[in-house]
């Protein structure tokens, strides 16, 4: 299973990384990964007018998109574009961050899992 995941880089800008998840088989149960330690779940909507300009991660965490797509930015102008069922791996705590905002004006809901460490 493969998510995006962005960072804070030595110069100070978020960069985009594909990480592949290693999955064990289980036989009948599928794949599956190791457990992720973290606590809660934060659920959020936002409307097709969404847009932020550069912010960072409020801590380490997965986005899940579950309806409706963002595109996210960084500073060099590199957009990703996630939609329904694409995970990101938020971490670029620090630097000057990302921008974050809807496309084609659809509102967009999704989880937020924050992770520990």
């Amino acid at each position: 299973m493969q998510v995006v995941r962005i960072y804070t880089g030595d110069d100070g800008e978020s960069h985009f990384e594909d990480v592949d998840i290693d999955l064990e088989d289980r036989g009948p149960l599928g794949r599956i990964s190791e457990l992720w330690p973290g606590g809660g779940v934060v659920f959020r909507e936002v409307q097709g007018d969404y847009k932020t300009n550069f912010h960072n991660a409020p801590r380490r965490q997965l986005v899940v998109n579950l309806t409706g797509s963002v595109d996210i930015e960084t500073g060099d102008g590199t957009v990703r574009r996630l939609g329904p069922g694409s995970i990101l791996l938020a971490e670029d705590l620090t630097g000057r961050g990302h921008i974050s905002r809807a496309v084609d004006a659809e509102p967009r809901s999704c989880l937020f899992i924050p992770l520990d460490g």
